[in-house]
């Protein structure tokens, strides 16, 4: 039995990224490199610790390997106390039968007992596959104040993007009258963000009932949040003003990591109140030759730059070799880059092996589509792979 907690945290951090192709064919999404030292799920975590949350249960299924390996104790979110701590939970076995999570209510459900060893007051539900930072304490004052069953995160978006997002329909009190999953005709922009608090007695109860209901999907979104409308219960939105972005496919990922080049960039990695924390390697200080030329570019420890590197990121461990030019792209860690290999609005996974002359993505392509090459892959001298994603080899 874990300490009494008046809050504990769970994130949902099993989804398989489909729509990223390659780069989680061997990763689970919220393991997916961000801004060269950083993974998606650094940031949940992060807003964890410094919203003062201390018990976090990291939920797992697909691919989970890398992102448990990555998460180990927690210590680097200081998350290794012995009060709390971050606890990856894959589905498994209970009793004579187990089952993979069939929703993200499931995931919770299953969980229950995991939970409960912490009596908490309140639950806070997360989504690990976003890019914002969040202070989860003034949203759960505000459940508190408004003496809320369930708060939900919403974000304003173009009402005619709203079809793509659930959406809340409020009154001016910011209660929850209706909840409409990816509506034809949209009557908000106040869109679900995939951050809740809830009262945990409360959600508990919805939970068992949802488990037991035939044919339910055992979705927040689908099922949990309508069924608790549906019984009366207190459901309020809470609107969030910054940052916030879902890195769902290849061209947003991207996006991200290029807004961090601007010269005041929407989001601020190094802001001391508010630091993202991640596991880096121990790596020593990038090395760059004098007849390299870097412009607008982040370059993490460890990376060897011989060559040309322009409005680019790059982890720990690059390498790029004389006469390689690498432009508006994405280089993951301990990946190569051989001399003459020009590299233009790409994301190369890690440890990629690229040979010499070899050219990857184009510049000169007025559709601007975006290479991507696969983990491990290795591209032979002279090859080119342009406006299309590659396997891995």
């Amino acid at each position: 039995m874990y300490r009494k907690k008046k809050t504990v945290a769970m994130l949902l951090a099993g989804g398989q990224g489909s729509r990223l192709g390659v780069l989680t064919y061997e990763r689970a999404k919220p393991a997916v490199t961000y801004g060269g030292k950083y993974r998606i799920i650094d940031f949940p975590l992060s807003n964890c610790v410094h919203s003062g949350i201390d018990a976090v249960g990291v939920l797992t299924q697909y691919q989970p390997l890398e992102l448990n390996t990555y998460i180990g104790n927690g210590s680097p979110w200081d998350l290794d106390t012995m009060t709390g701590g971050a606890f990856v939970l894959p589905p498994y076995v209970k009793g004579k039968a187990g089952k993979w999570y069939s929703g993200t209510a499931d995931a919770i459900y299953q969980n229950s007992y995991f939970i409960e060893q912490f009596d908490p007051e309140l639950l806070v539900v997360l989504s690990g596959d976003h890019i914002y930072k969040m202070n989860y304490d003034w949203l759960i004052r505000e459940h508190r104040a408004k003496r809320a069953d369930a708060t939900i995160a919403v974000l304003p978006v173009p009402i005619e993007e709203a079809s793509r997002f659930g959406i809340m329909n409020t009154d001016k009190d910011m209660r929850v009258r209706k909840f409409e999953e990816k509506p034809e005709h949209p009557k908000s922009n106040l869109a679900s963000m995939g951050v809740y608090v809830f009262t945990w007695p409360v959600l508990k109860k919805y939970l068992e009932a949802d488990a037991a209901k035939e044919g339910s999907s055992n979705d927040f979104g689908k099922d949990i949040i309508p069924a608790m409308l549906k019984g009366g219960e207190r459901l309020f939105a809470y609107e969030f003003s910054g940052y916030w972005k879902d890195v769902g496919t290849i061209r947003s990922l991207w996006e991200a990591n290029m807004e961090l080049l601007q010269d005041y960039p929407p989001l601020n990695l190094y802001d001391d109140p508010w630091r993202i924390l991640s596991r880096n390697p121990n790596e020593p200080p990038h090395f760059v030759d004098a007849g390299a030329v870097i412009t607008n570019s982040m370059i993490s420890e460890g990376c060897y730059i011989y060559g040309t590197v322009i409005n680019s990121i790059l982890s720990n461990g690059v390498t790029i070799a004389k006469g390689a030019v690498v432009r508006d792209s994405i280089i993951m860690a301990e990946s190569e880059i051989g001399e003459g290999s020009v590299i233009d609005m790409s994301i190369i996974d890690e440890e990629v092996k690229i040979g010499k002359m070899c050219r990857i993505g184009d510049y000169a392509d007025v559709t601007r589509k975006i290479a991507v090459i696969g983990k491990k892959a290795v591209i032979r001298n002279g090859a080119s792979v342009v406006r299309w994603l590659t396997l891995h080899s």
